[in-house]
């Protein structure tokens, strides 16, 4: 199948499972063409998913863990190379641990993953959105982040303590969501727009995966949490609704939100920054 160069393309990370699953139909039914960075296979179950498979709408390139330099380069790499333009990025891909972990490079894993690995694919990926339509940066954050106590980069990198979602979890999406408004004006300068979005309560259990959620919201969870449907449509009106002409912002259920901590957002900006340039790289050359 001859793929419609008038079809947008929207590149996707974790794009397998949950949210990032239901965003990749949400647009597939909407004719968008999606790239999908996946540490895993789509469900072969879905005849949808596997038709775009077939026809080329649906694009994956496997990571393995997104938070292995050497992976993420492989991938990254491997993008770049076959897609032509990025018309909106979703960093989306994540998760809450069960312990306190450190990826390959040293740091708190939450923090790897969720804060300094969506700075490496946006930088990676910026000569693709600038070739794109929308030039949209949607950073996948969550309301968690209001219960940060304390923040500094230091204790994002070596947390001193550790507490399920509420402790790194939650300090690490506000660490994304304030790179993210920091990033706004020089991003602006070249027409590239950003928002951060949390993506509500949503339903992600997956059976057999030992999550990083205190006991007593599993329960809470199955009972009244939404679908995966509810996040996929944040994310989707995220980019394209209502604040599609605004950047540097962070929305909960729609709404422009104020973020804690934001005297550090610049820091942590900083710090991103200088992890890219002086690990990720110098390590390619």
């Amino acid at each position: 199948m001859k793929l419609k160069e008038e079809q947008n393309i929207a590149l996707i990370t974790g794009a397998n499972a949950g949210i990032g699953l239901e965003l990749t139909r949400r647009l597939l039914a909407d004719h968008w063409q999606v790239a999908a960075l996946n540490r895993s296979d789509f469900p072969a179950e879905d005849p949808d998913l596997q038709k775009a498979l077939d026809d080329g709408r649906l694009r994956v390139y496997k990571t393995g863990d997104l938070s292995d330099y050497e992976r993420l380069r492989t991938t990254l790499e491997a993008v770049k190379r076959n897609e032509r333009r990025i018309d909106i990025l979703f960093n989306n891909a994540g998760g809450s641990f069960p312990e306190l972990r450190y990826s390959r490079q040293g740091r708190e894993l939450h923090y790897e993953l969720m804060t300094v690995v969506p700075y490496i694919v946006l930088m990676e990926l910026k000569e693709l959105l600038l070739a794109g339509r929308y030039k949209t940066v949607i950073n996948t954050s969550s309301s968690a982040l209001k219960y940060t106590k304390e923040l500094s980069v230091e204790g994002l990198e070596r947390p001193a303590s550790f507490r399920k979602l509420l402790g790194p979890y939650a300090s690490s999406k506000l660490a994304l969501s304030l790179w993210s408004e920091a990033a706004a004006p020089q991003l602006g300068k070249d027409g590239i727009k950003i928002r951060s979005v949390d993506p509500g309560g949503n339903n992600t259990l997956r059976k057999g995966k030992n999550s990083g959620l205190p006991f007593f919201v599993k329960p809470l969870m199955k009972l009244f949490f939404s679908p995966p449907t509810l996040g996929a449509g944040r994310l989707y009106d995220g980019a394209l609704g209502e604040h599609a002409k605004t950047t540097g912002v962070f929305l909960i259920k729609g709404q422009i939100t104020e973020l804690k901590f934001k005297d550090q957002a610049h820091r942590i900006l900083e710090r991103v920054q200088r992890i890219y340039e002086d690990e990720y790289l110098v390590s390619t050359s």
